[in-house]
């Protein structure tokens, strides 16, 4: 079972036991952080499910769709480790990822 680390705004960092192949949002919002908002449920359609990836997780990650892209885009916290929580399948190649729930927009 992969394991997630998941920073909240406050940076009160807990780490999750994750079902593999749930995605990182449907994660971080089954485990109660309430911040994550993820209003369109994992369709990429509204980015409140952004989160930041440790740099040193980004190259494990898969690549970025380009709905995903334009979404970030509207953040006004996008970083180059920016990522749309939902478009991240958590699979055992992926066991410690480490993310940060971005301030919200």
């Amino acid at each position: 079972m992969p394991k997630l680390v998941v920073t909240n705004r406050a940076g009160d960092t807990s780490t999750l036991d994750v079902g593999n192949g749930l995605s990182v949002m449907e994660a971080i919002r089954d485990n109660g952080f309430d911040e994550l908002l993820a209003l369109c449920g994992g369709c990429c359609s509204c980015a409140t499910c952004h989160i930041h990836i440790d740099p040193a997780d980004a190259a494990r990650l898969p690549a970025m769709s380009e709905d995903e892209n334009d979404l970030l885009d509207s953040s006004d916290y996008r970083t180059e480790n920016s990522r749309l929580s939902c478009q991240i399948p958590l699979t055992a190649d992926l066991d410690g990822l480490r993310v940060t729930i971005a301030p919200e927009d």
